[in-house]
């Protein structure tokens, strides 16, 4: 008579750790069904285009990992707990709005800032937006639910701040009426030399399909890049310029920018353990730095009241890399 087996206990995936999981255990580990197969990655259609794109991006990486599923985010955000930190970020923010409102502040803003604003600010949404389909696309194409839990709450910090540009966008034309504000976003981001590098950088992100060279673009290279010249150095203008608004709202965005760049710095981490990897992340940086370099170099040239932009906007993104042990 042969011996019943014993059924697998709750969260079995999780008892090499001889503890009761974590609730960020429990909701983010090993939910990923499509990982099952490297060679049919769904139940359906396995010569179909999505099954051949998670194939040759994905599966086909140069960057390996024996257990991808290893990675745990440093802040160990789930949905419920992500939602309490960014209320309690929105509240702060709505106050900002609010306060700043009442005392009638855009109005006191001189004429030479309201412009810079229409011209480095408003357009950003644009900016913004491609980060957030940056992340999106990372959300999906990630070979662990952990890394695409991150991507996705990354890309809903992007989405946030999308609004809230366009929010002040709003505010800003009822009192500046005659500054443009709400008619040639699209056309600045379009033609405007001070953003055609960000744009050059952001697009050729998007059409980078490999999963892992697209976190690098996007979270080592892009998005610092991006944060670095949007958020830091135009809100020390801003300051600089009376804008105290701008600055705190600023100050508030790069929180997320950090919480992003630890859970970057967590991936690039656990990539490392392959020492194949490290050459392979080293390169791409190599590769895309320049172009991210030339971007803060044009949108730097234009922030007013602050001359050392460009060099520390360099600097800092640089100095991540090297942080990371990418970057010399």
């Amino acid at each position: 008579m042969s011996t019943p087996l014993k059924p697998l206990k709750t969260w079995s995936h999780l008892t090499k750790r001889r503890r009761r999981p974590s609730e960020y255990e429990i909701v983010s580990t090993n939910l990923l069904w499509h990982t099952r197969d490297a060679e049919q990655p769904w139940d359906v259609a396995q010569t179909g285009p999505m099954a051949d794109w998670y194939r040759r991006y994905r599966n086909g990486s140069p960057v390996t990992h024996p257990d991808w599923d290893s990675f745990r985010d440093p802040d160990e955000l789930v949905y419920r707990t992500y939602n309490i930190l960014q209320d309690g970020q929105e509240t702060y923010v709505e106050g900002l709005l609010d306060q700043h409102n009442a005392e009638q502040h855009d109005k006191g803003l001189s004429a030479e800032w309201v412009a810079t604003l229409a011209q480095l600010y408003a357009p950003s949404r644009y900016l913004l937006h491609a980060l957030q389909m940056g992340s999106a696309y990372l959300m999906h194409i990630a070979p662990t639910s952990t890394i695409a839990n991150c991507a996705a709450f990354q890309a809903a910090d992007e989405l946030r701040w999308v609004s809230h540009v366009a929010y002040r966008t709003a505010e800003l034309a009822l009192s500046h009426p005659s500054a443009g504000f709400g008619e040639r976003e699209r056309e600045l981001w379009e033609e405007l030399p001070a953003w055609q590098g960000l744009r050059e950088l952001l697009e050729r992100a998007l059409t980078t399909f490999d999963w892992a060279e697209a976190f690098v673009v996007l979270n080592l290279v892009a998005k610092p890049a991006a944060d670095e010249a949007v958020f830091r150095q135009l809100g020390l203008a801003a300051r600089r310029h009376g804008d105290q608004l701008y600055a705190l709202l600023a100050e508030a965005a790069l929180r997320d920018s950090e919480r992003s760049r630890r859970w970057s710095a967590a991936l690039v981490a656990t990539m490392s353990e392959v020492d194949a990897n490290v050459g392979q992340l080293a390169s791409w940086v190599s590769s895309w730095q320049p172009c991210a370099v030339q971007a803060l170099r044009a949108y730097c040239a234009e922030v007013p009241e602050n001359p050392e932009a460009f060099e520390n906007a360099v600097g800092a993104v640089e100095g991540f890399h090297r942080q990371l042990g990418l970057g010399g």
